[in-house]
Order: C-alpha cells, then sequence, then structure tokens
C-alpha cells in the first residue's frame, strides 16, 4: 500500500463528501436513531461503493491505452467537476427518517446511503482516482477513510456541526479543483 496515494486521496474525497446528500441523510437519521447504527450502516454502503468504483476505474486502466486513459481521467475529473458544481445549488430539506432498532436503523442507513451514492461525485471520484493512481488499494483504503469520516462527523457533529458548515461555497471550491484537475489531465493527455 502506498500512503502518498492514501493521503492524496482522502482529503478529495472527504472534500467531496462533506456537503453531500449523504452526509445530511447520515445526519438526519442518526438524530432520530441510533448514531453507531447509523454509522455502522452508512459506512458498509461506503464500502460497497468505494469496491464497486476502484474496481471500474482498474478496470478502464487495463482496457485503454494510456492516452485515451488520459482523455477518459480528464473527462471524469470534468464531469465530477460538473457535479459538484450542480450539488452547490440549494437543495431540497431530507425529511428526518426514524426506526425503532439498531437492527433496522442499519438497514435503513445502509439503503438509503447506498441507492444515493450511485453515480455521486465521490463514486465518480474514486472509479477516475484508482485510474490515475493505478494503486487501487490505496485509492480504496482513503476513499473509505474519508467516506466512513464525512459518516462519523454526520453522526457525531448533529446539527451544531451542520450549521456551520459553508456547504454552498465547499462545493464550489471542490468544483473549481476538479475543474483544474480535467484541464491538467487533457495537457497531460496530449503532451
Amino acid at each position: 500500500m502506498n500512503l502518498a496515494v492514501v493521503f492524496a486521496v482522502f482529503p478529495i474525497i472527504f472534500i467531496g463528501e462533506l456537503p453531500d446528500k449523504s452526509m445530511f441523510a447520515s445526519l438526519v437519521m442518526a438524530a432520530r436513531g441510533r448514531p453507531l447504527a447509523v454509522w455502522a450502516g452508512a459506512a458498509s454502503a461506503f464500502t460497497i461503493h468505494v469496491v464497486i468504483a476502484v474496481t471500474i476505474g482498474v478496470a478502464v486502466f487495463k482496457l485503454l491505452p494510456q492516452r485515451a486513459l488520459d482523455v477518459v481521467v480528464a473527462v471524469m475529473f470534468g464531469v465530477s467537476a460538473y457535479l459538484a458544481f450542480e450539488a452547490a445549488r440549494p437543495a431540497q430539506r431530507v425529511e428526518p427518517v426514524e426506526a425503532p432498532d439498531s437492527g433496522k436503523v442499519f438497514a435503513k442507513a445502509f439503503g438509503v446511503i447506498f441507492l444515493a451514492e450511485w453515480g455521486d461525485l465521490t463514486q465518480v471520484l474514486t472509479a477516475n482516482l484508482a485510474a490515475r493512481y493505478h494503486e487501487p488499494l490505496s485509492v480504496a483504503v482513503g476513499a473509505a477513510l474519508a467516506l466512513w469520516s464525512v459518516a462519523g462527523l454526520a453522526v457525531i457533529g448533529g446539527h451544531g456541526l451542520l450549521s456551520r458548515l459553508p456547504t454552498r461555497p465547499l462545493r464550489l471550491v471542490t468544483g473549481s479543483v476538479l475543474a483544474v484537475l480535467s484541464l491538467l489531465a487533457f495537457v497531460a493527455a496530449f503532451r
């Protein structure tokens, strides 16, 4: 495992997920249910999505020649930037979800996060980073730790943390960084 890749992936995925719908869903579910069960359900769903995303990223790397891969990576960064800018738009309020016991809370959290993360910014980013770094285990560890951390913040921090996070500026910064990475990847593809 390459710790430099883990430490490079962690902040990208962490910032990308921080003001995401999954964080807010975890926060709301934790406010109504057992926080540890919410975190465990969310972390389990995130883990499955990381495995799927890394597998896709590695498969793309093996199927495409290097120049085509660089273009795909650039496009994926561009799509990720678009998704981040789109996510910066005002969102609808998420209604609280009630569940009476830990098993049901876990299942609800798993289901909500598992469905919400399909095609999400961080899933696309994880696949992109796996293709870019050629270090699937390191990318998976960095991405999973980042996603688990955001879920942990959501269930521990509660409404106090939510009121202090500038979600729109975070999304705009994320989109800007991803747009620059997209441009750099396009330049690298054609040099």
